[in-house]
């Protein structure tokens, strides 16, 4: 990537305490661009700000829950009243459910990672649009291979990244005019604390243990900031991550094979691996 390709620019990272958002905020620091933190966790953005102003950037803290539309309008808002302009939107907030559909006691927590993950990133770019065709910006979309290829259990996460992705390329075509591209990234796993806070079907954390899914080959969450930006310099339609162009050939080719495969390979390891670190995290307690 071009060293300070973004220096000076105006950018907003949703869920930018943590994870992907945080990685994604330091390397646009390192650039020198003028960025705007938004999540819920006030302190966490007051540190990250402190850290990105260290490393020659700009930053501007807004505590803002994406599932709320007054509060994204008034980050744009904001960012507006204090860069002038914005050049850059990266919906990366958050959240996933694991549970049966049939285990829900309602459909309430269905329905909140819905507000996050699909409204949030709604509410963020209706009002970013103006202004991004003002400066013929960049809207990027932090999706998940879960919004190309399904796994069980995960019905709301995975409806929520579908939406996600078909919002994204239908905007596509309407702002193409304007010269604002759009840019959909959809990683594979990525070491966060993501899986920790992953709810499950009585609306509680995992916890450390849904850090066990993740595997010394599991990408960081430095590598997956570096190739988003990457992809959004070149406006790029779609990054897909990990073993994505594989599973989409088998959902082509083979769909019934590839729901079998998913299951054997994806979801059983990954339970088991689950299940063992809370088998030793009662231990321990």
């Amino acid at each position: 990537m071009t060293t300070l390709f973004f220096r000076d620019q105006a950018v907003i990272v949703t869920g930018a305490s943590s994870g992907i958002g945080r990685a994604l905020a330091l390397r646009l620091a390192d650039q020198g661009a003028r960025v705007t933190l938004a999540a819920r966790n006030v302190a966490r953005l007051e540190a990250l700000a402190q850290e990105c102003r260290q490393r020659g950037g700009q930053a501007c803290v807004v505590p803002t829950d994406v599932a709320n539309e007054a509060q994204c309008r008034a980050l744009i808002e904001r960012t507006l009243g204090e860069y002038g302009c914005l050049d850059m939107l990266i919906n990366n907030a958050g959240i996933g459910l694991v549970a049966r559909l049939d285990e829900l006691h309602d459909l309430h927590l269905f329905e909140q990672v819905l507000d996050v993950n699909l409204y949030g990133a709604l509410y963020c770019t209706y009002y970013a649009l103006p202004h991004l065709k003002q400066t013929h910006g960049r809207l990027v979309n932090i999706s998940s291979l879960g919004g190309r290829v399904a796994i069980p259990h995960n019905t709301a996460y995975i409806a929520s990244k579908f939406a996600l992705e078909g919002f994204s390329e239908s905007l596509r075509m309407e702002v193409q005019a304007d010269g604002v591209s759009v840019t959909v990234i959809s990683p594979y796993w990525v070491i966060t604390e993501f899986h920790e806070h992953y709810m499950d079907k009585d609306g509680q954390a995992k916890g450390p243990s849904g850090r066990a899914i993740y595997t010394d080959k599991t990408m960081t969450a430095d590598e997956c900031a570096r190739i988003s930006l990457e992809a959004a310099r070149r406006r790029k339609r779609q990054v897909v991550m990990g073993p994505g162009h594989l599973l989409l050939w088998l959902k082509l080719i083979a769909p019934n094979w590839l729901d079998r495969l998913t299951i054997a390979l994806f979801l059983r390891p990954m339970a088991r691996r689950v299940r063992e670190a809370s088998q030793q995290e009662v231990k321990r307690s």
